[in-house]
């Protein structure tokens, strides 16, 4: 499998999944999560992907600073319903990472590990994504501005018409190189991405109250 360059160099995480430990899934319960993870589990690579890669990256990174994130022990709210826009999209990429699931994720054993009910839509005061330590309920909003980079006006030309079926070949081959030039530019462009991400931390009492 051949993927584009520029996705090794995306900003990568470790997290501690407790339960891969127990498991013998991964020693020490370490796992390491890349960029490519996120395009395999959506299928495509995408601003929204990208985006929503980024906010949980540093999101997890602002929550837990120099500690590694525990997988499995992280809650997740959105704002957007669950069939609005993209947001089932964005919350599939913080449940890749986080573990975080709606009601059909793992119950857990023996009233431990689960991640069933972590992940909710819908939550008023939320911007962004919203990150919630489970043992210290701090929570951070990490909102992405993906606007600042923008795409190349030729995509717009292009789109109608592949979509009508009345393009070449090679009008399809540069709107896709088009496409990823924008997803490497959020990745990559402004350094780690940071520069894209507001991160707005909460104490326990906020979070609740917002």
């Amino acid at each position: 499998m051949q993927l584009p360059e520029f996705f090794s160099q995306a900003p990568a995480i470790t997290l501690y999944d407790p339960l891969a430990e127990l498991l013998g899934a991964a020693q020490g319960g370490l796992i390491d999560y890349h960029f490519a993870d996120a395009v395999k589990l959506a299928g495509h690579s995408c601003p929204t992907v990208a985006g929503a890669w980024l906010a949980t990256v540093h999101g997890l990174r602002a929550l837990y600073g120099d500690a590694t994130p525990v997988r499995g022990e992280i809650a997740v709210a959105l704002a957007e319903t669950v069939d609005d826009g993209v947001a089932g999209v964005i919350a599939s990429i913080a449940t890749l990472l986080t573990g975080a699931a709606g009601a059909g994720g793992f119950k857990g054993l023996g009233g431990r590990y689960g991640r069933r009910n972590l992940l909710a839509f819908g939550v008023a005061g939320v911007a962004g994504i919203r990150l919630t330590r489970r043992d210290t309920g701090a929570s951070v909003d990490s909102i992405v501005r993906l606007q600042s980079v923008a795409g190349d006006p030729r995509m717009g030309e292009l789109l109608p018409q592949i979509l009508h079926g009345i393009a070449g070949q090679e009008s399809i081959k540069l709107f896709g190189q088009l496409w990823q030039d924008r997803v490497r530019r959020i990745l990559t462009g402004y350094g780690d991405g940071r520069e894209l991400v507001e991160i707005r931390h909460h104490r326990p009492s906020d979070a609740q109250t917002d």
